[in-house]
């Protein structure tokens, strides 16, 4: 499924998609407060907006828990059954981290231990495959997949440099 992902200066960012069923939906994650938008895009005009539902940081929460964002790290964290030798970790930005606030291109954690980071957690919402312009935040929690040595590597990494 592609996801469309548009910067909203001075507010956030929309993440829209568009369903089977033919409806446009997104999702627009204000940089304050934890607010959320879920847009549903007129049926007739999928450009302009139908609905809108404003959550809180709490519904939002409610709402990732329902929807399911914790079982894909939990799915991620089973690989090793699938993958002989592959575990996968979950290691937590820090406020102290070196990296909170940084890129994540400039850790060069696959090129520097070997082992993928294959996605970032923040505020229970899943940003998988995360690219290297991703920016880290304290308390983001970083999903790691590799040997438990280079995973290791990746947690001491994010931990000190």
């Amino acid at each position: 499924m592609d996801i469309e992902e548009t910067a909203l200066p001075g507010i956030g960012l929309r993440h829209d998609f568009q369903t089977r069923g033919g409806r446009r939906v997104g999702v627009v994650s204000h940089h304050h407060h934890g607010r959320r938008d879920i847009v549903l895009y007129d049926a007739q005009d999928s450009d302009a907006v139908g609905e809108c539902v404003t959550l809180t940081a709490e519904e939002s929460d409610v709402l990732s828990e329902l929807l399911g964002a914790p079982r894909f790290v939990e799915k991620l964290a089973d690989i090793s059954k699938v993958f002989a030798g592959l575990v996968g970790e979950q290691i937590t930005i820090t406020p102290g981290s070196p990296f909170a606030g940084r890129l994540l291109g400039d850790t060069q954690a696959r090129t520097r231990t070997g082992a993928s980071i294959v996605a970032v957690v923040r505020d229970h919402i899943v940003q998988a495959s995360p690219r290297p312009d991703f920016q880290f935040e304290a308390g983001d929690i970083v999903v790691v997949v590799g040997t438990p040595e280079n995973t290791a590597s990746v947690a001491a990494l994010l931990r000190t440099g």
